[in-house]
């Protein structure tokens, strides 16, 4: 078994919150263990634990208000408990999460300027990105957005220079070895190469996010017929 990492500190997000921080860049094998140990925190089911977040290299606790101990060493101690018990496998983590995406030119904004910069074709760059074994390595930024890691080494291209004050939701874009799904309209600045009918968030399901750390997602091609139709059944 590999010797789990320390954490490098703990510090406060507010009153009521504190965050374990294991590692300032993405670490895959930093992002299992602060997946793994949320896992473990809420499987403890402790009182005064109202959320736990796991974060690209750290894990976030957040307190009921009712809580009037030390914030940062009770967050501190239950990390410590955790990890000397022992963490679950990050096979036993997450889900399998198909996401249907249309990459016509109609939704693929940037698909142009990802052939001229990748030197790919807009089939090839469709099939690589659909080739993927992905995992999400945190849920952030915006309610149900992941990040997602796995993509193709040849479509790793930087972010846009110019960020959209808003992108349509369901875009799926990609940038840097991470892929995104936007869960409803919202501002940013990856570059977009096709779209979902999936609704990504929606706070009426009991599950609002489609997606969750650790989850395992596959992205699979439709044509626009399927998209309209999967769209209206998803509306």
């Amino acid at each position: 078994m590999a010797r789990l990492p320390k954490p490098l500190g703990v510090v406060p997000l507010g009153d009521l919150a504190a965050y374990v921080e294991f590692s300032r860049t993405l670490d895959l094998e930093v992002n299992s263990v602060a997946q793994r140990l949320g896992a473990a925190i809420v499987a403890r089911a402790v009182p005064f634990i109202r959320d736990v977040v796991p974060a690209l290299g750290g894990v976030a606790l957040h307190f009921d208000p009712s809580f009037d101990g030390d914030v940062l060493k009770a967050a501190a101690e239950l990390v410590e408990q955790c990890m000397k018990k022992g963490l679950p496998d990050a096979d036993d983590l997450g889900r399998e999460v198909e996401v249907p995406v249309c990459y016509d030119a109609e939704f693929a904004l940037d698909l142009k300027e990802v052939c001229e910069k990748t030197k790919l074709s807009p089939e090839e760059v469709a099939r690589r990105h659909a080739a993927g074994e992905y995992r999400v390595l945190m849920v952030g930024f915006a309610p149900g957005h992941p990040y997602i890691g796995g993509l193709d080494a040849k479509l790793a291209l930087p972010r846009r220079s110019a960020p959209r004050a808003l992108v349509p939701a369901g875009s799926v874009a990609i940038a840097n070895r991470q892929t995104v799904v936007y869960p409803y309209a919202i501002a940013g600045g990856w570059n977009i190469i096709g779209r979902t009918p999936l609704n990504g968030f929606d706070a009426r399901r009991g599950e609002p996010s489609l997606f969750a750390p650790g989850d395992r997602v596959t992205f699979r091609a439709i044509d626009r017929r399927e998209f309209t139709r999967l769209f209206g059944e998803n509306a």
